[in-house]
């Protein structure tokens, strides 16, 4: 069984998150903040930590910022939904994951202005173009750090800079590259940053969150719940402090002692190692299915400009039928199909068909890399 979907979750897990999150249930299961006993304190302890440590990783100073979620789903629309009314102006690419554009599609139902930025046929949004489109006036512009189709990384740092320079804030979806590329907020200047714990950061599902930038003022958010929040329990009103002016209800404590054990593994290992490793990877993916006729890959020639994350087309064979054999035939497991993302795809050309996506991570080895390129030519060409 050799695995390529993490693009979709990362697996197998550091051992130590689910010894974390066992841990957790027989010695730190109270509900935290709720109560003032041993397991309910020992409980907001986890969450305290895990808080610290994702505010440390991401480059924000004060880890109030730091707001949990069910996942980046979620956070990007706490984001979109809690700041945006009808009128503003926002700016995206062509090649967003649906948990972007979808929200932003409903609320330009609404009478939100919205103007999508197309990126090029490998899946790379051009500056000059970016330029054109991010006009002051504009609100928000929402960018994906890399394509969860193409893996192409988008120049941020430029972009943020556009932005500002325009009067307008700036939304990052960070879901494929936490853990898998460096990202410092601060250096970036990104205002709000929506990150999922399952992917990159190898901790489990349900869990994730949005950031907020230094230099943002959360009271231009408005929250998506209000509720019980352990906090101000005698005012019916939400409270106004953070994090709780945004997590009402009991969160996922027990899916945070796991992502506290991920993201300190990733943390030891060292992004710029994990880096190093996937454009490895990426290479040799690059390389192998380049030599196969009839393939074609998707997405930025060089590994420098893309994430971990290949898709692929062959003639005369469908994406799902490759995708099934590649499980069938040789333990492959991948994903075929749309990922999400409609728009990507009408980008490169694979709508509505999609393509096999496969996406390495870090625990994939050179020797499963050229597996996989062999079996993809047998499929092919056979």
């Amino acid at each position: 069984m050799m695995y390529m979907d993490h693009a979709a979750t990362s697996w197998p897990k550091p051992k130590q998150v689910g010894e974390a999150m066992v841990s957790f249930m027989e010695t730190s299961g109270g509900n935290p903040g709720r109560s003032g006993h041993a397991l309910s304190i020992r409980a907001g302890c986890v969450v305290y930590d895990t808080r610290e440590l994702v505010a440390e990783f991401f480059g924000v100073g004060d880890p109030m910022r730091v707001i949990f979620a069910p996942n980046v789903t979620f956070a990007l629309n706490l984001a979109m939904l809690g700041l945006l009314k009808s009128g503003d102006r926002v700016v995206t690419t062509s090649v967003e994951h649906n948990s972007v554009m979808r929200p932003l599609r409903a609320l330009e139902a609404d009478g939100l202005e919205l103007e999508v930025m197309a990126c090029g046929a490998d899946g790379l949004l051009d500056l000059s173009v970016a330029e054109q489109a991010i006009t002051p006036g504009t609100r928000l512009v929402v960018l994906n750090h890399a394509s969860n189709v193409m893996g192409a990384i988008t120049p941020v740092a430029e972009v943020v800079e556009m932005a500002h320079r325009a009067g307008a804030l700036v939304l990052l979806d960070a879901a494929q590259t936490a853990g898998a590329l460096p990202i410092d907020m601060g250096a970036l200047g990104v205002d709000l940053l929506g990150f999922t714990g399952h992917k990159g950061l190898l901790g489990p599902t349900g869990t994730g969150g949005l950031i907020l930038g230094e230099q943002f003022d959360p009271e231009q958010l408005q929250p998506l719940l209000r509720g019980g929040t352990g906090s101000n329990s005698e005012y019916e009103q939400q409270p106004e402090m953070l994090p709780d002016r945004f997590e009402s209800g009991t969160g996922n404590s027990v899916g945070l002692a796991g992502l506290y054990a991920g993201l300190s593994y990733v943390m030891a290992q060292g992004v710029a190692e994990i880096r190093q490793h996937e454009a490895q990877m990426t290479r040799l993916l690059l390389d192998g299915l380049a030599a196969i006729p009839g393939v074609t890959v998707y997405g930025p020639e060089d590994a420098e400009k893309r994430t971990c994350v290949i898709s692929l087309t062959a003639e005369h064979l469908p994406a799902s039928e490759i995708g099934f054999r590649l499980d069938d035939e040789f333990g492959i497991m991948c994903r075929v199909g749309l990922h999400c993302a409609p728009s990507a795809h009408k980008t490169i050309g694979t709508f509505p068909d999609g393509t096999v996506r496969l996406a390495a991570g870090y625990s994939n080895t050179e020797q499963e890399i050229e597996w996989v390129v062999d079996a993809v030519g047998e499929i092919v060409t056979t």
